[in-house]
């Protein structure tokens, strides 16, 4: 099991507290100083079967000051998140062909 975990965003605390407790092997990416590559993100996005959109965090002032009116297709949007990764949702969990969004941090429960 994998989690991309910012230790700054309460959820991602509380999903990673979950899978600790529950017992389970986890590898820990703080996502944003060990930034994904843009196969990595493609095969997130993949296995959470969603969009660069559906976990892009549109509250965020980057977001809001560069990217709010912006029409990127989904490769340019992958592009951006990993310029800017403050902007990917957090936490992603990764196991084997699934993920999910810890969001809330419950969801981590159907991957244990």
């Amino acid at each position: 099991m994998k989690i991309y975990h910012n230790p700054r965003c309460s959820k991602s605390r509380e999903t990673l507290q979950l899978i600790n407790d529950a017992g389970v092997e986890v590898e820990v990416v703080e996502y944003l100083k060990d930034i994904p590559t843009v196969k990595d993100l493609e095969k997130i996005l993949m296995k959470l079967n969603l969009k660069p959109t559906d976990i892009l965090r549109k509250g965020e002032a980057v977001y809001k000051e560069k990217f709010k009116n912006s029409n990127f297709n989904d490769d340019e949007w992958i592009k951006v998140m990993l310029e800017y990764p403050k902007l990917i949702e957090r936490p992603i969990v990764v196991k084997g062909n699934k993920a999910i969004l810890g969001r809330p941090p419950q969801n981590v429960l159907d991957l244990i």
